[in-house]
């Protein structure tokens, strides 16, 4: 690619791997993720649908059915077709939103798209005939789409929208799931999917003072347009005689703030970590080309992302990305497939990380502002980020990056944002502070599940996840957690979402015709799998070890109980092996099968 592809070379590493430690120990906490706390704990007010009219109330549902899902995002809506597919018709999905979509349903916020090619993350597109406007759609396009996979499997007769399970029980006598929830349903289950997502719970900083603000505040993921004017594609008009506060610099933060920026009265960006974010070069989908693709095509162009990002050589470049650019401009390729070069590829992320610092400079107009946005970290430290207004953003008069020098706020008032002993005014707070991350489980699901006997799933994993393949676990029959901790991970979320559908299309419709009772993995099974998260956890340790903290890390203090909340080392592409290897073998390898009797 040229000049693109340029990288400095006139840096001083040494000076460079300081600056990184340096920059790491003053954001490393003791508290680690107990620095957060869960939206609706805090501030029960902000954690409320903004696009369902208030007061929804039905009657319970009292049933039994073969399968319940719970979560209508794309995880659920992929399980649920696949099974569907393979002709499963009892199904029951219970949804916190008031419509699928998931992320997409619940992130409206301003500017908020997808940062993975459309082609290759909104799934079934050779399925379903259709074929996204932009090469990174947009937040309404997304959730529109995941109404329309709602409709092409008869999903919305299924579901339970505006309900939110509250506790998950295992009967023995039954061999049955009894889910609880907050219309006081009932529901017996003889499998349950648990398609929770991987940011569906909004965490709020343990920020002194936070319920004390007596202006208006929400989170990003709860956006307040009857406050701010306008939707996602702008117009945020309401906002022009306020003065209003962002708490972060994420991925949200990154494509929200232009917007507030331009119609704000006065914006203040509150900075813990700067973000990386170079260049998205958005563009409308060319039809003429899609017009040439042929059948599978999205299938190999999802393999061709994974395996680039992942550090396997392709004969040619797909997706053509920042993503797919990563890799290659850190050096990671190993076209003779040995070990890697650790020293090379450390200076080619140094190496990179500086080419994005120059990119500041060119960019944001006051030196103080451009060295404040420079990231300090390797890259992958964090989740990379791509925009074509936010540092330009940081040129407007009426916007104010507040660094923190990596402590965050130090309080919140009545009126305000106190940072460094400096209160800073503001009619409204908007919090961009993210959602939990492979922290522990109840939390992120916002329930609590019991097993056999009685045990919970906290209690079980209290010492670290134990599972096979990432979907099963001992003591909790018929269960199957579709979440992060030891499944093969890759940048493309969709991509595993939907190979673990197939996966459970195989398998659950499988122990249906065999009248199966109760299926649980194996001590032996699973302590296997456990033991090869341990066996190659170690590269990926050690660099996020070395990491600024973020959720990535768990903030940089790992415990006991996250220990083990670790992909799966060997890559995706070998995890989507495994999973095809065991369904070929049609042996049900490493289960325990309890018949009905």
């Amino acid at each position: 690619m040229g000049d693109k592809r340029a990288l400095p070379t006139d840096f001083d590493a040494e000076a460079l791997a300081r600056k990184y430690a340096e920059e790491r120990a003053k954001r490393l906490r003791n508290d680690g993720n107990a620095q957060y706390q869960v939206l609706g704990d805090v501030l029960p007010e902000l954690d409320e649908d903004p696009h369902v009219p208030p007061g929804f109330t039905r009657e319970p549902v009292v049933e039994e059915v073969d399968v319940l899902i719970m979560g209508g995002g794309f995880s659920g809506l992929l399980t649920a077709g696949r099974l569907r597919e393979a002709g499963v018709e009892s199904i029951r999905i219970v949804e916190k939103g008031g419509d699928f979509g998931g992320t997409w349903y619940w992130n409206r916020y301003p500017g908020c798209a997808c940062d993975i090619e459309s082609y290759i993350y909104i799934p079934l597109l050779e399925e379903t005939g259709y074929i996204p406007k932009e090469k990174y759609s947009k937040a309404p396009e997304i959730y529109q789409y995941c109404q329309h996979l709602g409709e092409r499997y008869d999903l919305y007769r299924a579901a339970l929208f505006q309900t939110i399970i509250t506790g998950l029980r295992w009967d023995e006598d039954r061999a049955r799931w009894i889910t609880s929830t907050n219309r006081d349903d009932e529901i017996a289950a003889r499998f349950v999917c648990i398609c929770g997502g991987f940011l569906s719970q909004p965490k709020l900083p343990k920020i002194p003072g936070i319920d004390s603000f007596k202006g208006h505040s929400f989170h990003t993921s709860r956006w307040d347009y009857d406050y701010t004017g306008g939707n996602s594609r702008g117009g945020l008009t309401g906002l022009a005689d306020k003065r209003v506060a962002v708490i972060g610099t994420g991925a949200t933060a990154i494509q929200c703030i232009p917007f507030l920026g331009e119609y704000a009265k006065q914006l203040y960006v509150f900075q813990r970590t700067p973000s990386s974010c170079d260049a998205r070069d958005n563009r409308p989908t060319d039809m003429d080309w899609a017009k040439t693709l042929q059948p599978g095509w999205q299938q190999h162009r999802m393999m061709n992302f994974h395996n680039i990002v992942s550090g396997i050589r392709e004969p040619e470049d797909l997706v053509a990305d920042g993503w797919t650019d990563i890799l290659a401009d850190v050096g990671f390729l190993d076209s003779e497939g040995g070990e890697p070069d650790y020293a090379a590829m450390q200076l080619a992320e140094f190496a990179k990380m500086e080419k994005s610092r120059r990119r500041i400079d060119t960019i944001v107009k006051d030196p103080a502002t451009a060295e404040a946005l420079k990231p300090y970290y390797n890259y992958l430290c964090k989740r990379p980020c791509f925009n074509d207004e936010y540092l330009q953003t940081f040129n407007r008069d009426n916007v104010t990056l507040v660094d923190t020098q990596g402590q965050g706020v130090e309080r919140i008032t009545e009126t305000g944002v106190v940072v460094d002993g400096k209160d800073y005014e503001v009619d409204c707070i908007i919090y961009a502070t993210g959602f939990e991350f492979l922290t522990e489980y109840a939390s992120q699901i916002g329930f609590q599940v019991h097993g056999k006997g009685g045990q919970s799933l906290s209690d079980r994993w209290s010492h670290g996840t134990r599972t096979l393949y990432g979907m099963q676990t001992r003591g909790f029959p018929n269960l199957f957690i579709l979440g992060f901790a030891q499944n093969g991970i890759t940048a493309n979320y969709t991509h595993l979402a939907g190979e673990r559908a197939v996966h459970l299309a195989y398998l659950i419709p499988r122990l249906l015709r065999d009248d199966a009772a109760a299926v649980e993995p194996s001590q032996e099974a699973e302590d296997a799998w456990v033991q090869e998260i341990i066996d190659g956890r170690g590269p990926r340790r050690a660099f996020l070890d070395a990491c600024t903290p973020s959720y990535y890390n768990q903030e940089g203090r790992e415990t006991p109980a996250t220990a083990l909340n670790d992909i799966y080392g060997a890559g995706a592409h070998v995890f989507f092996k495994i999973l095809e290897d065991w369904r070929s073998e049609d042996r049900l390898a490493g289960l325990e099968i309890t018949h009905a009797k």
